[in-house]
């Protein structure tokens, strides 16, 4: 684990040219964090590169996380793992099945173990982790979906990766940040990073009852950030993995507009709502905004969308 943490990958600034923008008229960019890589894709690895830092301080042989069946952090997770040379295991929520996701986990050599819906549950209780620190003695333990503050703090570099590119697309400067909230680290980060400069609104994935914003709140406080410069939205649609005509209607009209694939669960939601708080007015004419893609573009396999 020597070297996989200097793995600095380059996301690209590129302008979002859609209708609907250009009629408000509101500039956006998108920070392309699907083009990072094909297989360590999104905002995964920036949560994922504090961990590793303290996997390696601690001398471990490799991490231990936690996800679903069509996890987008332990499909990241996994193959950087098999690409770096360190050892993985995933605890996953539910029951044996096959999804592309999981397949994927296999073939990279991550160690699966299935935990039923209730023993997943209990992933928040105190003594959860004492019986796999056990049967993993020198695996170092991540959070669902990398979150806390390490997970923050990997995302943090994220603003300067925009402030360097600016003037790639004629920008001096920007007005907010806008992106999908799952456990609102990614959001987290780019609030320690901007230090209250600029507004990030996080579009919710899931419900609110899900506990995203006292997530975000404990990291801010943990890091030390008294600011609290964010505002989440609901874009949830009813549920975590709702999908609907409309919002697949959205997602195909504005890959085509775009150029830029998406996927349901998080960045159509994220740009479908961001749609919506333009036609509210809550993003204003003369505003500039960058969009964060997260990725996630592999979870698209697990589901019948009809395109």
């Amino acid at each position: 684990m020597l070297s996989l943490i200097d793995w600095y990958p380059h996301a690209p600034l590129q302008p979002l040219n859609v209708e609907w923008l250009q009629q408000a008229g509101i500039e956006a960019a998108v920070l392309r964090l699907d083009l990072i890589d094909p297989l360590i894709s999104g905002n995964k690895w920036f949560k994922l590169t504090d961990h590793l830092r303290r996997a390696r301080a601690a001398g471990a042989d490799g991490l231990i996380s936690l996800g679903g069946a069509h996890s987008n952090h332990l499909h990241a997770l996994a193959a950087a793992g098999k690409r770096f040379g360190f050892a993985t295991v995933g605890l996953l929520r539910g029951h044996p099945q096959q999804t592309p996701t999981t397949l994927d986990l296999e073939r990279f050599g991550m160690q699966l173990h299935w935990l039923g819906f209730a023993g997943y549950r209990a992933r928040h209780e105190p003594d959860f982790w004492q019986p796999w620190q056990a049967l993993y003695p020198n695996l170092h333990q991540v959070p669902e979906g990398g979150g806390g503050l390490a997970g923050a703090l990997g995302c943090m570099p994220l603003v300067s990766r925009v402030r360097e590119q600016l003037a790639t697309i004629g920008w001096q400067d920007y007005d907010a940040w806008w992106l999908a909230a799952g456990t609102g680290t990614t959001l987290a980060g780019l609030v320690l990073g901007e230090e209250g400069r600029r507004r990030v609104y996080g579009a919710l994935a899931v419900p609110e009852d899900h506990g995203v914003a006292p997530q975000v709140e404990a990291i801010l406080q943990a890091g030390g950030l008294q600011e609290r410069n964010f505002e989440l939205v609901d874009a949830s649609r009813g549920g975590f993995a709702k999908v609907d005509d409309a919002l697949l209607a959205f997602m195909r009209a504005n890959e085509v507009a775009s150029g830029m694939p998406l996927e349901p669960l998080y960045t159509a939601k994220a740009l479908m709502a961001l749609a919506q708080a333009v036609e509210k007015g809550v993003i204003t004419r003369g505003m500039r905004v960058v969009f964060v893609h997260t990725g996630g573009l592999q979870g698209r396999r697990g589901f019948d969308l009809g395109l």
